[in-house]
């Protein structure tokens, strides 16, 4: 992971999760992705340079509003979505797929097995096991089946990037990989855009499976241009940076011109992910 913010039924068997994945879907230690997803499937991608809201404060969704909104899958209601249609914004459905969060309601539902080590600076959040795609897929897709029930267009999957974090497990790049390309078809089967978060070492592989990027202080870190591969299919990237790093200033006369040369957008946010935003001048 280059940064770290704010992490803000139908749960199915293992066997007929892997079934509707396909022949090829991927268990722990079977070194398959899951299959790219149908041609005629249908979804929402979301289009290059459109304007962006990052606000995991689970305090609603923020104003003014921007054309995509990434809020909180556990937070937002339904009517808060019907409300950001109604004003012509799309909405993206924050699922942190990659830690366990103690806090949430289907906390309980994680076995002890898949519990890493604490994250970093989160003490009430630890790594899981994604190689164990037979224990956390079934509780991710009962996840994105709520993202879909309530309205969302798009989801977002943070922390699939344990292959460079101190996990407890001996991730790899392809454990990751994997992961995210089973939480991608059953994304898309939902009819949700699929996001990567971070992790651009994954798009030599993952470029044509996810619909946009979200990049935390690539900018401040200097890795912008590593997402070239989701840019050669012309997708949506959008360059977060925060002002514990970045100040105003800064942000607008040296990182709006290089992300916009880039056809990136690029927001300015508080590492806290609330309301507060600076957006690049027109």
């Amino acid at each position: 992971m280059r940064f770290r913010t704010y992490s803000a039924g139908c749960l199915i068997a293992a066997i007929g999760l892997l079934a509707a994945c396909g022949a090829g879907g991927s268990v722990a230690g079977s070194g398959m992705p899951a299959p790219a997803p149908s041609p005629s499937a249908t979804w929402w991608a979301p289009t290059p340079g459109s304007s962006f809201q990052y606000d995991l404060s689970q305090a609603g969704l923020p104003s003014p509003g921007a054309a995509i909104e990434d809020i909180d899958w556990e937070a937002t209601t339904a009517s808060d979505i019907a409300t950001l249609h109604a004003a012509g914004g799309r909405a993206v459905c924050y699922v942190d797929a990659g830690s366990y969060e103690n806090w949430r309601s289907d906390a309980s539902s994680f076995p002890t097995v898949v519990l890493g080590n604490t994250y970093v600076g989160f003490p009430n959040e630890r790594w899981l096991d994604v190689r164990r795609i037979d224990l956390l897929a079934p509780i991710m897709d009962a996840r994105i089946a709520t993202c879909r029930a309530k309205g969302f267009d798009g989801v977002e999957f943070d922390n699939v990037d344990g292959y460079s974090n101190n996990t407890g497990f001996p991730l790899t790049l392809q454990d990751d990989e994997n992961y995210l390309a089973n939480l991608a078809t059953f994304a898309h089967s939902d009819g949700l855009a699929v996001g990567l978060k971070n992790a651009p070492e994954m798009l030599p592989t993952m470029a044509s499976t996810v619909d946009f990027a979200i990049n935390e202080s690539c900018w401040a870190q200097g890795w912008c241009a590593d997402d070239a591969p989701l840019r050669a299919q012309h997708k949506f990237i959008v360059d977060v940076e925060y002002d514990d790093a970045t100040n105003a200033s800064q942000f607008t006369s040296t990182y709006c011109p290089a992300a916009a040369a880039l056809g990136d957008t690029t927001i300015l946010k508080h590492p806290a992910l609330d309301a507060w935003i600076v957006t690049c001048p027109p």
